[in-house]
């Protein structure tokens, strides 16, 4: 089994992920809203890669049965009915609905892989899950930390890097390349303390200033979700329970 990590979604052209197996992180916020939105009801999320797709989207489906989320620079767009905090995403709103979301980074590194064998979106909140199904599965693996703005970003490294070192607690025999290695070594160093780290990271500052910190605090939580969101026809749906 050979694990790679993609620092930032830019490094590889959508191609790149044709019959792959691929897991999105985006830590703050968009792979936490997906996992929450879809543990809470929702029937699906569909994640596009530009608002104005997120509008003619949405008009193309039941309307009472459709939700429009994302953000663009933390903040929830114009029109829209819900934004990127996963805290907005309750059972009362979301149950039964489907989800259509944009957000600056997290959607578009799903869309950037949807040609994927099988994709799935992993964050803190689902970390163990993904990592017994991905060794399940014996492929090999491509990790896309969603990052900043095509940017790196630390949470998502943190996360990509803790991913790694659950499979390799279940499977040894797993193949490291350098940017599996420096993804572990940033997680030895700051993860054993998941809410400074986020706190401290670029996005973390950029989220407190504009007071969403009990989101921050919500996506340091590790494994409170034993269920996967897996990417199907252009909609991610929640995979049931991992044993």
């Amino acid at each position: 089994m050979k694990v790679n990590v993609l620092f930032s979604p830019i490094v590889a052209d959508e191609l790149y992920f044709t019959g792959k197996t691929t897991v999105v992180i985006d830590v703050l916020r968009a792979s936490s809203t997906i996992i929450t939105a879809l543990n809470n009801g929702a029937k699906e999320v569909v994640p596009v890669g530009t608002i104005e797709f997120a509008v003619k989207v949405s008009g193309g489906m039941f309307g009472g049965q459709t939700l429009l989320g994302g953000e663009r620079n933390t903040k929830k767009i114009e029109g829209f009915a819900l934004g990127n905090s996963p805290l907005e995403y309750e059972e009362k709103i979301v149950n039964g609905k489907s989800i259509v979301f944009y957000t600056t980074n997290g959607t578009k590194a799903l869309t950037k892989a949807k040609f994927s064998e099988n994709l799935f979106v992993c964050s803190f909140l689902n970390l163990s899950a993904v990592a017994k199904h991905l060794v399940s599965l014996k492929k090999n693996v491509e990790i896309i930390c969603a990052g900043r703005n095509n940017f790196f970003s630390l949470e998502d490294t943190v996360c990509a890097g803790k991913l790694v070192s659950e499979i390799l607690s279940l499977e040894p025999e797993v193949e490291i390349n350098d940017s599996v290695a420096a993804s572990l070594a940033l997680n030895d160093k700051y993860g054993s303390d998941l809410l400074k780290m986020l706190n401290e990271s670029d996005h973390g500052k950029l989220l407190i200033e504009n007071d969403f910190e009990e989101d921050i605090k919500y996506c340091s939580q590790l494994n409170i979700y034993n269920t996967i969101p897996f990417y199907v026809n252009g909609v991610l749906k929640l995979m049931k329970e991992v044993d």
